[in-house]
């Protein structure tokens, strides 16, 4: 894969899509790839993370701790681990490739030094994220306004 490739992957990536050419680029030369094979383990479930991962190619497939859950399949330019990329946690779930694929690992490090470099870009992610928690609090309103139109009346 050429450069414009990887900007074109990393653009259409969740988190990443606000981020101008620059700061994508960055990424794409600092970021650390890894190529899976298939059925390989990214990582297991209870690990401390390592940074987040952008799906380059193929499919990777996470499996949750509880059994009665399907696994969730993340293809080219998911994003997986998306709190990894600014600290360091215990992974949720399994990670294991679906087929051969391609990874490209972003550490807390390397967003910050993003974030530091470009403004711009740290300014999209918290603009995103706090259009993700309007969202939620929207939603948890909805749910609300729903459970007290389910309880019953006083007389």
């Amino acid at each position: 894969m050429g450069l414009d490739d990887d900007i074109a992957i990393l653009a259409a990536a969740p988190v990443f899509e606000r981020f101008g050419r620059d700061a994508l680029r960055l990424l794409s030369f600092a970021g650390e790839r890894r190529l899976l094979e298939d059925g390989e383990v990214l990582f297991t479930r209870g690990a401390p993370s390592d940074g987040g991962y952008v799906v380059m190619s193929g499919t990777i497939a996470l499996a949750p701790a509880r059994q009665d859950v399907p696994p969730v399949t993340v293809a080219r330019s998911g994003v997986i681990g998306r709190n990894a990329l600014f600290r360091t946690l215990p992974r949720p779930a399994d990670a294991r490739a679906c087929e051969a694929s391609e990874v490209m690992r972003v550490t807390p490090s390397l967003m910050s030094r993003v974030l530091r470099e470009f403004p711009d870009a740290a300014a999209a992610i918290h603009d995103g994220m706090a259009e993700e928690l309007l969202g939620l609090v929207r939603g948890l309103s909805g749910v609300r306004e729903r459970l007290v139109g389910l309880a019953p009346r006083k007389r």
